[in-house]
Formats: C-alpha cells, structure tokens, sequence
C-alpha cells in the first residue's frame, strides 16, 4: 500500500512539474483545451506516408528540440532541482517512516517496553518446556473454543529468534512470579493454514495469508495447563487473572498484546518488526 502510494504521488509531482516549469508542458495543455488534438492526430498520420525524407527531417526536429531543452534545463537548475527534492524527499519519508499494515481492530498500543525486564533477557537462552501430549489438544473443550487446534504447529524452532526467547521469558515469568504454567497452542502458521481458519469465520479470525504475523513466526497463541488439562476459556475467573497478567508480562518485554485490540484476543502476542509485512 505504501509503495502504491509513493507511486502515485510521484506520477502526480512528475506531471504537475512538466506542467509548471516546462513550456512543452503547458503547450500540450493548450493543443487539448483548444481543439488541436485532433490536428496533431493527422499529422502523425501523414508522417507515417511520408517516407523517409520526412522522418529523418522529423529527427533533426527532435534532435533540435532536445538541445533547446538541455539548454533551458542548465538556466533553470535550481528550480528543476527543488521539483526533485519535492519528489523524492515524500517518497523516502512514506517508505521508511510507515509501519506494517494491521488489520481492522488488530492495532498495536505500542507501550514502551520495561527496561529492567529487557535486562532480563540479556545473555538469556531459555530452553522450550516439554512439548504436551498431543490428546490435551483434541478434547471437546478445547474444539469449541479453538477449533483445528490439534493440527496447529507449536514448533518453537519455526519461531523468529528474538520473539521465541521473549516468549520464553514470558512464561518463566508467569510461573515464577504469579504461579501460571504456560502453553503455547499455535506458533507459526503456514499461508494454507492461514487461510483455512479465516474461510471458517470471523470468529477464528478475519487475517487472510500473509495479514497475520503467525506467517513470519513473530506471533503466538497461548493458554495455561492446571491439573493436566489445558485452560483456555475466558469464561474461567482464574483463567481471566492470568490473561490479564500475562498481558502486561508480554507489554514489559516490547510485545504486542492482543488483549488490548478492539477484537480481543487474550491469549496472543506477537512482536511486530518494521518492514515485514509490507510485501
């Protein structure tokens, strides 16, 4: 979008630069608004018949015209050189300063990360906890409230670096500090996929391929395990105290918490990274 955008606004800039500084410009305007389109239209017309005479004759015309534009090119440098900057400097700021696109409902509080937390995971590795049986994912509670999840990825090497140790951290935190155990539901998740879940509704989700950082690896679904079973409706008080907690946890370590969006989604984070999402 952004680089639509940038387009367009130089086709524009180019256009009204021809218009202002350059007299062919303005002579082209005037042909048009009086009636003389259809007389240039002949023109080329009979030059085609012509032959060669005419055609070498109508190259010496175009070599003659493009000396003269040369010519006035070098008197009027410092005006043909601020029509450059007037295009370029919008389109690099467009380019560099704009985020990724979200979606609807899907945007970012950009709370600023704690420091003394970020500390925290200087020099950290954290190892991934043991991966949970794979029946804790196909029970009837669970189908109703995430449907297909037995079939998500929840391959902690198919994360992006930085966001699988932030992640980490999160639910080393969660354990240690408000007694939670974390669960990660779904990591990665493959275009097919994608789009799979957002043809079942929008109550799954309404992010088609490529719209969802699950696509990059830089997001996650994530409930909590108590007493062998898998907790993720936001029905269950204790469930809703740990979501809560677990979204100011996440907003400490610099990520995006889905919990504060318009279409709320307690158990998910991702960490957003600039030009991802711009293809």
């Amino acid at each position: 979008m952004l680089i639509f955008i940038a387009f367009l606004y130089f086709c524009l800039a180019c256009s009204a630069i021809w218009l202002v500084v350059f007299p062919s410009g303005r002579e082209f305007v005037a042909q048009i608004v009086s009636g003389r389109w259809s007389r240039i239209d002949q023109r080329l017309s009979s030059l085609h018949q012509v032959g060669v005479r005419e055609v070498a004759e109508l190259r010496h015309g175009t070599g003659r015209l493009l000396s003269r534009q040369l010519k006035f090119a070098r008197r009027n440098a410092l005006w043909l050189g601020a029509g450059l900057l007037a295009i370029i400097v919008p389109m690099v700021v467009v380019l560099t300063v704009g985020k990724p696109d979200a979606l609807p409902g899907y945007e970012s509080a950009d709370l600023p990360p704690d420091p003394k937390v970020l500390a925290l995971l200087a020099g950290e590795n954290l190892a991934p906890p043991a991966a949970l049986p794979p029946m804790a994912f196909s029970t009837r509670e669970v189908e109703l409230v995430r449907p297909m999840l037995v079939t998500a990825s929840r391959n902690w090497g198919m994360l992006h670096p930085d966001f699988h140790q932030r992640l980490l951290m999160a639910f080393k935190i969660m354990r240690e500090k408000h007694g939670y155990e974390m669960a990660l539901l779904e990591g990665y998740r493959s275009p097919d996929r994608q789009n799979l879940l957002a043809s079942i509704g929008a109550q799954v989700t309404n992010a088609r391929a490529f719209q969802s950082w699950h696509q990059y690896g830089l997001a996650a679904d994530c409930a909590f395990w108590r007493d062998g079973k898998l907790i993720i409706s936001e029905k269950d008080p204790w469930a809703m105290r740990g979501y809560r907690l677990y979204g100011e946890v996440a907003e400490s370590l610099g990520l995006t918490w889905g919990g504060r969006w318009t279409m709320m989604d307690f158990g998910h984070t991702e960490l957003r990274v600039k030009g991802v999402m711009r293809k």
